[in-house]
């Protein structure tokens, strides 16, 4: 959940939509980014940008520890957060393209029992509509679920609302998809992630899971008042969230998802098309039902595992990955196959990403509002 306390988005930029701008040059965009980095107390951060599907830059910034004023690389481990969830869907993909897993069949059709007859989802046993569950709700964040069971005041799973019917980000739908590629499908998540995702893209440095040469050249994490907190070496694969990384991996990532590699063209085109319009006035709170009709107004829509939003002339589509030290965000252009992709280990940099993109993609239209809950 975002706990960014900001209130006012103050920035500016040198273009209108639909004109057509030019990336800037590596070394203003590393100018721009310390510039911005310094005026916030931003600890580190890295970027990667992809233009026309190539990486055309990767950098990093400033510190992965200050306090032992160790530089932070483009090869230093960086947790990936909720972007996880993106590659995650990209591994579901291929799935359904191999026939292997259908989007809209019910989850509990995959398993020999019940699904409140598992111990982590007895909490549902009396409410039948887990048995309309599909991986389609779960990659577009309409299961009804809380973000996280943890935040409930009984700390029980429960549905708010019937699967599909509204947009409310949820990590529980992807523990739970997980579980039935498991359980039911007999898969082991980790394998399949490394082998679809992580090999197929080049990244030797990412892993769903915690593995002792990360803690040569790892980044610690800094909150939004500066203060430490050191790696979690996260032991348990998770698809909502376990992916240690870099930004030469994300780069290689990001690029790959833009030219669909491993996909079908219809699936790559799945993954990108609005497939649930989004109303609420924030993306957190999940459960606050709020309405904006700006939301309307750009057609902000839940991909699979991404958010959409724009015209036909060009549509945008970004993921974010957040906690309380870490602030990555992904943003990018279908049709000029760009994408700038920032992760930083310290938080603040969510302060600073609204101007870090409009001076290198332009004025793309981002729901910075509806990502961040300014006003």
């Amino acid at each position: 959940m975002h706990l960014l306390l900001i209130a006012v988005l103050g920035f500016s930029v040198s273009c209108s939509r639909g004109v057509t701008h030019k990336i800037p040059a590596p070394d203003a965009v590393d100018r721009e980014v310390k510039r911005l980095m310094a005026n916030e107390d931003v600890k580190g951060m890295a970027l990667a940008l992809i233009d026309e599907g190539a990486v055309v830059h990767v950098a990093a910034y400033g510190h992965r520890n200050v306090e032992r004023d160790l530089a932070l690389e483009t090869d230093t481990i960086m947790y990936g957060a909720s972007l996880t969830k993106t590659a995650f869907a990209y591994m579901v993909l291929q799935l359904v393209d191999e026939k292997l897993f259908d989007l809209n069949r019910p989850l509990g059709e995959y398993l020999s029992q019940p699904i409140p007859s598992y111990e982590d989802y007895t909490d549902l046993a009396g409410d039948d509509r887990w048995r309309t569950l599909t991986g389609w709700h779960v990659l577009t964040h309409s299961t009804g679920f809380a973000n996280f069971r943890w935040l409930e005041e009984d700390r029980k799973l429960r549905f708010h609302f019937n699967p599909g019917d509204r947009y409310a980000y949820s990590g529980e739908g992807f523990y739970l998809l997980q579980f039935v590629l498991e359980e039911g499908l007999g898969l082991d998540v980790i394998a399949e992630m490394q082998r679809r995702v992580f090999d197929r893209f080049g990244m030797p440095s990412t892993s769903m899971q915690w593995r002792p040469d990360f803690g040569e050249n790892l980044a610690d994490g800094y909150a939004i008042d500066g203060s430490f907190e050191p790696h979690d070496e996260r032991s348990n694969v998770s698809a909502a969230g376990s992916m240690d990384t870099t930004i030469e991996d994300q780069a290689r990532m990001w690029s790959g998802i833009l030219q669909g590699e491993g996909l079908s063209e219809i699936t790559r085109a799945e993954l990108v098309r609005p497939q649930l319009a989004i109303y609420s006035a924030h993306q957190f709170p999940t459960l606050v039902d709020d309405r904006d009709e700006r939301t309307k107004q750009i057609g902000l829509s839940a991909g699979l595992g991404l958010v959409v939003f724009g015209d036909g002339n060009d549509k945008v589509w970004f993921k974010g990955g957040h906690d309380e030290w870490t602030g990555n965000m992904v943003v990018c252009q279908k049709g000029k196959r760009r994408c700038i992709v920032l992760l930083a280990n310290s938080v603040r940099a969510e302060l600073i990403y609204p101007d870090i993109v409009a001076f290198a993609l332009g004025d793309v239209g981002m729901p910075w509002w509806w990502e961040y809950h300014y006003q």
